[in-house]
């Protein structure tokens, strides 16, 4: 009996080994391999390896204008992210919080662009930004207001902000989504308690809502921070880093200095930069998550 039971132990871990073997081939083996490599100057195609040490990671720090350029916006890009597509949608979904064919499909409008992988909206929002026949200057001119039709993707002043605008309508949905499903889950009779001591609209807002939602807003803002430090796709395919370097952000300097430059060991280096933000900023939600 005791041999069944100590044999029967086993038999989860039998079931888990195939996903494991998976995940730690093309997960964990991939990301201590590149952790590695940052710690080499190599081109990425050539068996020689030189061991440089802390160098690329100097280089990244002290050395590297672009790499400057691409940190400051990749944190301006994070706070936009945190502040903007999080209160967007919050006031979405209370104006969405309740039943109704009109909400139903008003959520699912909203909801939609979430869905859609990011190249393809960066394409989309490329030609509407196109300056000769794209749908915002078509419109801007027929309104009268043509001496706004501008390249908004070529013009120093507005290729980083009409970029964020890009990421804003493709992320609004899903805050929106979650903060459904908080304002969903606090017990009305709160509201009811609040009406009754003649709290107004604000103040049940403020003292019902908001503190209902706090666990939502750990989760919200978290996702926020961490799809903001590593944007990449977006950027790239709408103005890849460009005017100049005006959009770069860390996620197209990682590619471009692992991929087009040939500069692996450096690329690696700037990916464990970029984990190494994501952990320092994550750690806040892990703990407040765990400690529940």
């Amino acid at each position: 009996m005791r041999k069944t039971v100590k044999s029967a132990r086993h038999i989860p871990y039998l079931f888990m080994a195939p996903a494991l073997a998976i995940y730690s081939v093309f997960l964990v083996y991939p990301m201590f391999d590149s952790l590695y490599l940052s710690f080499f100057e190599w081109d990425g195609l050539s068996a020689k390896k030189t061991f440089v040490g802390l160098n690329n990671y100097i280089e990244f720090f002290f050395d590297d204008q672009t790499a400057r350029k691409a940190t400051i916006n990749t944190f301006v890009w994070t706070l936009g992210s945190l502040v903007i597509p999080s209160s967007l949608g919050l006031i979405l979904a209370l104006a969405l919080n309740r039943g109704g064919k009109v909400s139903v499909v008003l959520r699912t409008i909203f909801y939609s662009p979430a869905v859609l992988p990011l190249v393809g909206v960066g394409l989309i929002w490329g030609w509407m930004y196109n300056p000769n026949f794209g749908v915002i200057n078509v419109i801007l001119k027929s309104v009268g207001l043509g001496d706004l039709a501008i390249g908004w993707l070529s013009n120093f002043n507005t290729a980083f902000a009409a970029t964020f605008v890009t990421y804003t309508w493709a992320h609004v949905g899903f805050p929106m989504i979650l903060y459904l499903a908080g304002l969903q889950s606090i017990n009305q009779d709160y509201y009811d308690a609040a009406r009754v001591d003649g709290a107004n609209a604000w103040q049940s807002f403020r003292n019902v809502t908001m503190p209902g939602l706090t666990e939502t807003h750990v989760i919200v803002l978290s996702l926020a921070v961490i799809h903001g430090l590593k944007v990449f796709d977006l950027v790239y395919a709408m103005t890849y880093g460009g005017p100049g370097r005006e959009t770069q952000v860390l996620g197209t300097w990682m590619y471009f200095q692992g991929f087009q430059y040939y500069h692996a060991g450096y690329g690696a280096a700037i990916a464990w930069v970029i984990a190494a933000f994501i952990l320092v900023l994550a750690i806040p939600y892990i703990r407040r998550m765990s400690s529940n």
